[in-house]
């Protein structure tokens, strides 16, 4: 019975999003509905495959309290400053954020992607419009097995066909971006991204594989103009 209430709420929660994929409320409903022990247990198990990742599973290690003022204080370029001026730009509080338990590997792996996915955001460079988001969706989906992923990045599709099909080269191009990066660089799962505040992040971002540049370089030109041949 709970697996389908659970299903159910799943269900609503993208209806509503394919209707405005910028209720991130409904986001939050959705992968609560997809956080059972199934899912998880096979996050985990291929989370465990990169050596990072199977020792963070065992280590669990949490970002904690994380003040935005003092990460903002810090040198420019760096993680922790990078970090802040995103989530101020956003108007995004971390301390806004529940802080979820996490008592075994499974529950660790939805604690983990959850308080970390506006790190991700500022060391992958995507934006937080809906282009950006679906963009990081597809950075996590090359990355490890995310069914949400899947789910975010179809709805937001299927969002632009009905509503917002003037954006569709934009969401796309992120979504490409996103799939290419994330199949490039190194696996993200399991940083320790509260010891990195005070790093630079072009440093951490090269030692990641994160060739923001040269991703940005394969990509056509935001505005695509094609050649008509002149009548002969």
């Amino acid at each position: 019975m709970k697996k389908r209430i659970r299903s159910l709420r799943g269900i609503v929660s993208m209806v509503r999003l394919v209707r405005d994929p910028d209720r991130l409320d409904e986001v939050f409903a959705l992968a609560d509905a997809m956080a059972n022990d199934e899912i998880l247990s096979q996050l985990a198990a291929a989370f465990a495959e990169d050596p990072r990742g199977a020792r963070a599973l065992v280590e669990r290690p949490r970002i904690g309290r994380v003040d935005l003022q003092a990460l903002r204080s810090l040198p420019e370029g760096t993680l922790g400053r990078t970090f802040a001026e995103h989530m101020i730009a956003n108007g995004l509080d971390p301390a806004a954020l529940p802080s979820l338990e996490s008592h075994d590997a499974a529950s660790f792996v939805r604690a983990h992607l959850y308080e970390t996915h506006d790190v991700w955001h500022a060391v992958t460079g995507f934006k937080t419009d809906v282009a950006g988001e679906l963009g990081l969706q597809a950075f996590g989906l090359a990355q490890f097995p995310s069914r949400l992923g899947a789910l975010l990045i179809a709805g937001g599709l299927l969002h632009a066909a009905i509503s917002r099909f003037d954006d569709r080269d934009a969401r796309m191009r992120e979504i490409v971006r996103g799939w290419l990066l994330g199949k490039r660089a190194r696996k993200l799962f399991g940083m320790r991204w509260g010891e990195m505040w005070s790093r630079p992040i072009d440093e951490i971002r090269r030692e990641l594989g994160l060739d923001l540049a040269a991703i940005e370089a394969e990509l056509p030109a935001r505005e695509l103009v094609l050649e008509v041949p002149a009548a002969a």
